[in-house]
């Protein structure tokens, strides 16, 4: 996520800079042959591409408004698991007083499945854009704390040996890292260090924590529908292509209200004209792309990071700790 005031017109044009090459080889290529070889009948009405282009500006919307969902919905579970987070600790602490060990045991244990849903989140998915050349080179500006450390790494942190062991055996290890909690409380329950209520309102949470892995899961495993993404992508080459041919009649009406040197060469203005228009379609397309997959590390991410390590120094907190990890830092206003 970039915290900073905006992107710098700089970075996005690095950013963008493949998709200008091409459209200014597509914008130069009708104009020199109408204006350089004399083929005139390149040109075609302005009208079909007018009418393409506002087609195209409306799925462009469309969709962009839907990856903005996708993500700001991604930010609101997070933000859930992070309100919820703090409720788990509170009821760990308060619940057993008389039993800090255990309320340790299942605060770290919680700090565990943070770190195993986010790493989870970080796992790439065939339909992602994070691996498209400009988004590998604009890695360089930003850390990804998933590709820093292996999760086995991580997960030793909060767990003991034989516990990490058996998760890392498992599949989905977020799922059996929230069925241990589970366990743990109907252990408590049994030897009475939880009462009824306490043991129902701590299963309550469980339940709450599985939903929200559930609705990560399912923004990060169910893509943007294909055929949208695909036509969208279909309608902004055919528009991007179709352009220029279409304001070479334009600007060569304009000869006959100019004097000195741009008489007879108005056609040329095409090229910068056609590559600007183009970049604004297509750089629109690129913004689109980047929101659409909220986890999978792009720069644009929701800080699934930053927030588990908000949660970690909260919780610690709580127990009375001192020896807290530091809070993540952006990197050139980007944090993950």
């Amino acid at each position: 996520m970039h915290i900073g005031r905006s992107y710098q017109l700089k970075e996005f044009l690095v950013w963008t800079r493949r998709t200008i090459y091409w459209v200014l080889l597509i914008g130069a290529a009708p104009t020199l042959l109408y204006q350089g070889l004399g083929l005139k009948w390149l040109a075609i009405p302005w009208t079909v591409v007018a009418l393409l282009g506002t087609a195209t500006a409306f799925i462009v919307g469309f969709k962009n408004t839907q990856t903005y969902n996708r993500t700001w919905e991604a930010r609101q579970i997070w933000g859930s698991i992070l309100n919820s987070s703090r409720t788990w600790g509170t009821m760990s602490r308060d619940f057993l007083r008389k039993n800090p060990e255990k309320t340790k045991e299942l605060v770290y244990r919680h700090f565990a499945w943070l770190t195993a849903l986010r790493y989870q989140m970080r796992e790439p998915r065939a339909w992602e854009n994070n691996s498209n050349k400009s988004n590998e080179e604009y890695k360089k500006f930003y850390a990804i704390p998933e590709r820093e450390s292996s999760l086995e790494t991580e997960l030793a942190k909060y767990i003991p040996a034989e516990e990490l062991a058996y998760i890392l055996s498992t599949k989905n290890r977020a799922v059996q890292l929230m069925s241990l909690q589970s366990k743990t409380l109907g252990e408590l329950f049994e030897h009475q260090e939880l009462d009824s209520y306490q043991f129902v309102e701590m299963e309550r949470v469980v339940k709450d924590f599985y939903d929200h892995q559930g609705k990560s899961e399912r923004i990060k495993n169910f893509p943007y529908p294909r055929q949208f993404a695909t036509i969208n992508g279909f309608f902004i080459k055919l528009f991007c292509f179709l352009l220029p041919f279409g304001l070479l009649k334009e600007f060569d009406k304009l000869n006959e209200s100019v004097e000195g040197l741009m008489k007879g060469n108005m056609v040329w203005m095409v090229i910068p004209f056609s590559v600007l228009i183009s970049w604004v379609y297509t750089s629109l397309e690129v913004v689109g792309e980047s929101t659409e997959n909220p986890f999978e590390g792009s720069a644009n991410d929701v800080p699934i990071s930053q927030m588990s390590r908000t949660i970690e120094i909260d919780l610690r907190e709580m127990l009375g700790e001192t020896d807290l990890p530091p809070a993540l830092q952006p990197k050139n206003n980007i944090i993950l």
